[in-house]
């Protein structure tokens, strides 16, 4: 039981950090499954630490890092991420839970919900930050976001159940806040 709570918030973690980055967690995942017993992908998934795999994700990561700074080019980076985030998504939680008895087609949808919401905030944020910043806060909120998904990716993989306690901590907040908002 401890395993499936813990496989199920490695898969809330990893998909929800790929709608930030989706090459970051994608890689961790394939490096840590290649190079580690810390994570056993199970086939499909296990072709994300074949050599190739993680050299093209690396390739991805390197192109998307650098477009992702860059003012304008950003935009245009999201527009083409809203499929390639979500879909990045659905693979980590369907990967993450694949030994577990849930439907395949059930995690991906998990999956992808999760990383197209966090995609869609991040989307949304941008342009403002463009525009409040001139575009000279672009590469600093990218940076953050790559550090975060950096972050809750590992979290996710080596301590899970603090994305648990992240999860609770936020809809606390929300229900907190949302009971306090006029109606």
């Amino acid at each position: 039981m401890l395993s499936a709570i813990s496989s199920i918030l490695t898969a809330l973690g990893l998909s929800s950090a790929s709608g930030l980055n989706a090459y970051i967690p994608l890689l961790i995942v394939a490096l840590t499954a290649r190079y580690t017993d810390w994570i056993k992908l199970h086939a499909p998934f296990d072709l994300l630490a074949n050599e190739f795999v993680i050299v093209a994700l690396i390739v991805l990561l390197a192109i998307e890092v650098i477009v992702d700074k860059i003012p304008a080019a950003d935009s245009l980076n999201d527009a083409v991420q809203t499929f390639v985030r979500p879909a990045a998504g659905a693979i980590l939680f369907a990967a993450s839970t694949n030994a577990l008895d849930v439907h395949p087609v059930l995690a991906a949808i998990l999956g992808l919900v999760l990383a197209f919401g966090v995609h869609a905030v991040k989307a949304t944020a941008r342009p403002v930050v463009t525009a409040s910043t001139g575009g000279l806060g672009n590469a600093f909120v990218s940076i953050g976001e790559d550090v975060v998904s950096a972050g809750v990716s590992i979290v996710a993989i080596i301590v899970p159940f603090v994305i648990g306690i992240v999860l609770a901590l936020i809809v606390m907040w929300f229900v907190f806040f949302r009971r306090r908002a006029p109606t």
